[in-house]
């Protein structure tokens, strides 16, 4: 899929996804022969997964190295490399659970806060 129709099913500009390219994270899968861009539907795959990521304020490095991983973990390296990378994998859950926790007690009080506003507003 050309950049247009990757940015409709990703739900974000070109303009971002350009981004996403230049800093590494996600470069197009290949090029047509007038130069535009080729994504798969992995590359759109993965595109999802930087986009939760920076849901829990990962850094693009931190983004790199899980994308890195997971390339490692599912891939057809030797199986020594492929279960180190799923231990660091397993470390990286335990991270995102611990700021998915987090997030949702900034939720509660956001919640809390909004309920003392309504009842002293009346």
């Amino acid at each position: 899929m050309h950049i247009g129709e990757m940015a409709e099913k990703s739900g974000v500009s070109s303009r971002t996804l350009r981004h996403y390219e230049a800093i590494g994270l996600l470069p197009p899968t290949g090029r047509s022969e007038g130069g535009f861009r080729i994504y798969t539907e992995e590359d759109l795959r993965r595109f999802l997964t930087i986009r939760r990521m920076k849901a829990l304020n990962y850094s693009t490095a931190e983004m790199g190295r899980l994308l890195e991983l997971l390339d490692i973990a599912e891939g057809d390296a030797p199986e020594a490399e492929r279960s180190n990378a799923r231990a660091e994998l397993d470390a990286m859950r335990a991270d995102a659970q611990a700021r998915r926790e987090k997030l949702a007690r900034q939720v509660e009080r956001a919640d809390e806060f909004l309920g003392i506003l309504d009842n002293r507003l009346g």
